[in-house]
């Protein structure tokens, strides 16, 4: 034996992989996660749905077990997870995901608040009759090329004979290499007059076709808002469609109303329910309403119910568009109609889309008039052969008798061969050389049962060649024109909508965009309090006096505001950081409160807050700035009005910190210490006033290394005493100096 000598192809690296994931990427896109624009559906889909009609699972029948389906097309056709067929099964279940449910579910098959679906071996399925009817009908006729299945052991349809534009009518939704596609459902009825009126005029405009077809229609219901803009979607095959759930106001007992909503975006089915009304609860919690007194899920077999209630004398219309611009009660349905045809992933728009399907029935109606017509044409010549038989049967029973096989008895019928037959005249004989029966006749004569030599039989038979004359007339004249064919298929089209369309449950309208307006709170006087560890809570003053004692011990600051307020924290590293009232928690005494860094971009690990005041008490007032190098400066306290949470309050030199902050007038004076116990006053009349950009000028001079401890803003009627080194020092009696002195010592 020759060994044959192993050859090692060379080639780049990237090239190979370059080609194996284009190879990939196109199986994906054709093979599992994009629709065939002819029938609308993904291969697993068109297997399962295969799989129940060879199964005999139809509409008329008793249900069959899911996991028997399952398994039956996972063996011979989809060899792949059972999930993954199980899921196709259950989706083409779901009347709240299909607007057209191809498969008869009979047990749990999920829910539309995500619950899902029982396992395969609890529930039951069979065919819809629409499906029957117009998915799978013909099969028989050879419409559709069949192909070998994965193993090459089946035949699977490469696309099944559908009679309606199933992609549009139940949308699609597939995740593919590099591309996704994502299709809203329409209404039946409608799409078969769009599809008529497709055939009537193939020129039509997208304009004209979305007056039969206005737009998507979800079997959620709710409301498409942006009407103007779906001619450009189905034009391009692209855009946004916003849909909004249906909330209809309701009065309860006391003048109490409700919010009651029976319909929800397309967007919201499945766990987006529950996100829901986590929403509206968080829109509670965080005070964005006070309104929404209770929310409730009454959602049932009937359909959905959740109901908002409300206080009394609340904007009911208000907080409807508090609910459309802040949960998914308004959402927003991207489309993009990516379609596989001739084997290629295209975006098409809602005409295009008709018209494959219009090209695709007109194949599948040449195909199966053909059929029906080669067989028919059969029957004419078998029908043709029996009655001309009948006019020579007792020839024919001659030549039976004188014939030694059935081969011989054949010959004769078709080719008027009589050598060997016996004959009782010669007149026979010469009769049945003239024979010339087809070779198809011959078979029917040999195989023909006496009784049909009854003359009654005899009748019927001429009435059924009649009947199949009829029947030749007609394909022959569907076939041999394309107006005729549209006519059929019309017909068919319109028979299907009369059984199977239901009314529109979607409304499409121009909205105006939610505005909610915020319900201004009276504002009130209160207590800001901070403890030691950095957590705040605002208190009414009612509860802080009660407390006196108590609070001044417990909390580092006790600043007193209203609840509208801004306070402004002024840290070491020379950042004012803002923080609005409304965001403090209010509550009781002994409410924990929550920390500061929660409600601002303050930072406890790396600053500290070296004071506290409040926005309003600052506004028409200076601020006066004391560094640890002895940097002071005055600055408009209007300049900390601003908009960011976090601002630069003051410029420092590298390794200097803010010591103090703090209001001051020109009468007030400012003392100063330093770390060697130097001590200087000097009037707050004779510090610059500066920008919070600027670095301020200098107070006390300084000894070598030597820092500013603290520093105090004096008023004249009042008095302040400091120990040092077991002396008393009465800051409000010490000369007053001059800036950029040495100040004296005590």
């Amino acid at each position: 034996m020759s060994m044959e000598k192993e050859q090692i192809i060379r080639t780049e690296y990237s090239e190979i992989m370059q080609k194996s994931y284009i190879d990939y990427a196109m199986s994906v896109i054709v093979s599992r996660a994009l629709p065939d624009v002819r029938d609308g559906l993904k291969p697993v889909q068109r297997r399962t749905l295969y799989d129940m009609y060879e199964l005999g699972v139809r509409y008329d029948r008793p249900y069959r077990k899911s996991a028997r389906i399952v398994g039956d097309t996972m063996g011979k056709y989809h060899p792949h997870g059972d999930s993954s067929i199980y899921g196709a099964l259950v989706v083409m279940a779901q009347d709240f995901k299909y607007g057209l449910p191809l498969v008869d579910g009979h047990g749990n098959f999920g829910s539309i608040e995500g619950d899902g679906a029982a396992a395969m071996r609890y529930t039951e399925a069979r065919l819809q009759k629409i499906t029957q009817q117009a998915y799978l009908a013909d099969l028989d006729k050879d419409v559709v090329d069949f192909i070998p299945n994965f193993d090459a052991t089946e035949k699977e349809p490469s696309v099944l004979p559908v009679k309606i534009p199933n992609i549009l009518v139940n949308g699609a939704e597939g995740i593919a290499v590099g591309m996704a596609t994502s299709i809203p459902p329409h209404n039946l009825g409608e799409v078969i007059d769009g599809v008529i009126a497709y055939m009537k005029d193939p020129d039509i405009t997208t304009e004209e076709m979305m007056e039969i077809i206005p737009g998507p229609d979800f079997p959620t219901g709710g409301i498409v808002i942006n009407k103007d803009d779906l001619k450009a979607i189905y034009e391009t095959g692209n855009g946004k469609i916003k849909l909004r759930g249906k909330a209809e106001i309701e009065p309860m007992k006391g003048g109490k109303e409700r919010i009651v909503i029976t319909e929800i975006p397309y967007t919201m089915i499945g766990a987006n329910i529950g996100k829901f009304l986590n929403d509206v609860y968080s829109l509670v919690e965080t005070k964005k309403t006070t309104d929404i007194v209770d929310i409730s899920n009454q959602s049932s077999k009937e359909g959905i119910r959740i109901v908002i209630e409300l206080k009394k004398g609340a904007d009911a219309q208000n907080i409807c568009n508090l609910l459309y611009k802040k949960t998914r009660l308004e959402d927003t349905f991207g489309v993009n109609m990516l379609v596989v045809a001739e084997g290629r992933p295209e975006t098409m728009g809602l005409v295009e889309i008709i018209r494959h399907n219009v090209q695709f029935q007109y194949q599948l109606a040449t195909r199966k008039y053909t059929t029906l017509l080669n067989r028919e044409r059969e029957k004419q010549e078998v029908q043709e052969g029996l009655i001309k038989a009948c006019d020579v049967i007792d020839l024919i029973i001659e030549i039976l008798r004188g014939s030694k096989s059935r081969d011989q008895v054949k010959k004769c019928l078709v080719e008027g061969a009589t050598e060997g037959i016996r004959f009782k005249s010669e007149l026979s004989e010469k009769t049945a050389a003239m024979l010339r029966f087809t070779e198809r006749q011959a078979n029917a004569i040999l195989d023909m049962r006496l009784y049909r030599l009854i003359g009654l039989e005899i009748e019927a038979l001429i009435r059924e060649h009649d009947e199949t004359m009829k029947h030749i007339e007609f394909y022959e004249k569907v076939l041999g024109s394309r107006a005729q064919m549209a006519k059929v298929l019309m017909k068919e089209l319109k028979d299907l909508k009369k059984e199977f369309a239901v009314p529109r449950k979607t409304v499409i309208e121009n909205a105006a965009a939610a505005v909610y307006e915020e319900k201004k709170q009276e504002a009130i006087p209160v207590m800001l309090l901070m403890d030691r560890f950095g957590y705040v809570k605002s208190i009414d003053i009612s509860t802080y006096e009660r407390n006196r004692e108590a609070a001044d011990a417990e909390f580092r600051q006790i600043i007193p505001c209203m609840s509208d307020d801004r306070i402004c924290l002024f840290t070491n590293t020379g950042q004012m950081h803002l923080v609005k009232m409304a965001d403090v928690p209010f509550g009781k005494f002994r409410d924990k409160g929550i920390p500061v860094d929660n409600i601002c971009n303050y930072s406890s690990s790396s600053e500290e807050i070296v004071a506290i005041l409040c926005l309003a008490d600052i506004m028409d007032k200076k601020l006066l700035f004391v560094t640890r190098t002895s940097m002071i400066k005055l600055v408009e306290g209007a300049e900390f009005d601003v908009s960011k949470r976090t601002t630069a309050a003051t410029k420092l030199a590298e390794g200097d910190q803010v010591l103090c902050v703090g209001a001051a007038a020109p009468e007030d004076t400012l003392a100063l210490q330093s770390e060697k116990n130097y001590f200087l006053r000097i009037q707050v009349s004779d510090i610059p006033e500066k920008k919070k950009g600027a670095i301020g000028v200098r107070g006390m001079r300084l000894g070598k290394e030597e820092g500013i401890v603290s520093a105090w803003i004096l008023k004249e009627d009042s008095e302040y005493a400091v120990k040092v080194k077991d002396k008393e020092v009465v800051l409000n009696r010490l000369h007053v100096g001059n800036r950029d002195t040495r100040g004296v010592k005590r």
